[in-house]
């Protein structure tokens, strides 16, 4: 098993594994690391350990060094130059007229290239605007046009639950989230309460999908017909995975009224769930919160 250093590096939480070589770097130290577009600098976020070789993913790259005081001005240099090219950036945007949104912009380590992000809703002929901020920043330029998801990881916010969004903050990767399990943990399908800042579905939907698969498959379905304690034949009109009750209305049609109750699971009887038909299952598993419509509470 290879033996590896986790590396961060800026606008993106995502830990990057590297080779340590001889160097014995701990958590908070930078360092810089060889990476497929040149030197880089970063701060180590993982000591160093082995990892099982499925985990890395094509040629594992060595630090070069642990980061001199030289590297860490030129870094803070490269950051504070790069903070005084954006509004610039921006203008030259404007100016070009191009549908085409701003996100972020970075030197490379060396200094030789800006690389600029941005955000579109289709293909942007960048060709002019490329040429137009070369001569202005004399430098190479290139121009990465990013999704909504990339767009709010290296961006950040605060999300609806009041903490900073997941995959700016602590995620590795994105979260494989879909519109079945909104249906799974029984919320609303109203996009506004489902998205995240991204206008996509929120990843914390896939953190505790797994509990509420496993509960549903011991849980009634709503609309279907249980037994509760007294004998009598009921519907259910809502379950709660968490407490496992089950609300359910028995009508008497003798007292012309209505009953609704909340039971516990095992104080019912019930047949099991059908298994879900597979292309109904399938046409669920997407994150594109467009497909709902105006769906309402």
């Amino acid at each position: 098993m290879p033996e590896i250093v986790g590396i961060k590096f800026d606008f993106n939480p995502k830990v990057y594994y590297f080779a340590p070589g001889e160097f014995d770097v701990k958590c908070g130290d930078c360092v810089v690391v060889e990476t497929g577009g040149g030197p880089n600098f970063g701060t180590v976020a993982l000591e160093k350990c082995v990892v099982d070789d499925k985990k890395i993913v094509g040629k594992l790259m060595p630090v070069i060094r642990v980061a001199t005081k030289e590297d860490t001005e030129k870094h803070k240099k490269l950051v504070e130059k790069r903070n005084a090219a954006y509004p610039q950036i921006a203008d030259k945007i404007r100016e070009s007229g191009l549908e085409m949104k701003l996100v972020g912009a970075e030197y490379t380590f060396d200094g030789s290239k800006l690389i600029v992000y941005f955000t579109a809703d289709g293909r942007v002929d960048f060709r002019n605007l490329v040429r137009d901020l070369a001569s202005s920043f004399h430098t190479r330029i290139e121009l990465k046009q990013i999704g909504a998801r990339d767009e709010c990881r290296m961006m950040g916010g605060i999300a609806p639950c009041g903490r900073a969004c997941c995959c700016s903050d602590h995620m590795s990767d994105y979260a494989r989230v879909s519109i079945k399990m909104a249906k799974t943990q029984s919320l609303s399908l109203n996009p506004a309460k489902i998205s995240g800042l991204c206008g996509r579905l929120m990843c914390c939907l896939a953190y505790e999908n797994e509990y509420y698969a496993e509960v549903n498959k011991a849980m009634p379905k709503i609309g279907g017909t249980v037994t509760v304690p007294s004998g009598e034949s009921g519907i259910v009109t809502a379950v709660n995975q968490l407490k496992k009750t089950v609300r359910v209305k028995v009508e008497d049609k003798n007292k012309d009224s209505i009953t609704v109750s909340d039971y516990a699971l095992d104080e019912i009887k019930f047949k099991p769930k059908n298994q879900q038909p597979q292309k109904e299952a399938d046409e669920d598993e997407t994150d594109d919160i467009s497909k709902l419509g105006d769906s309402a509470e």
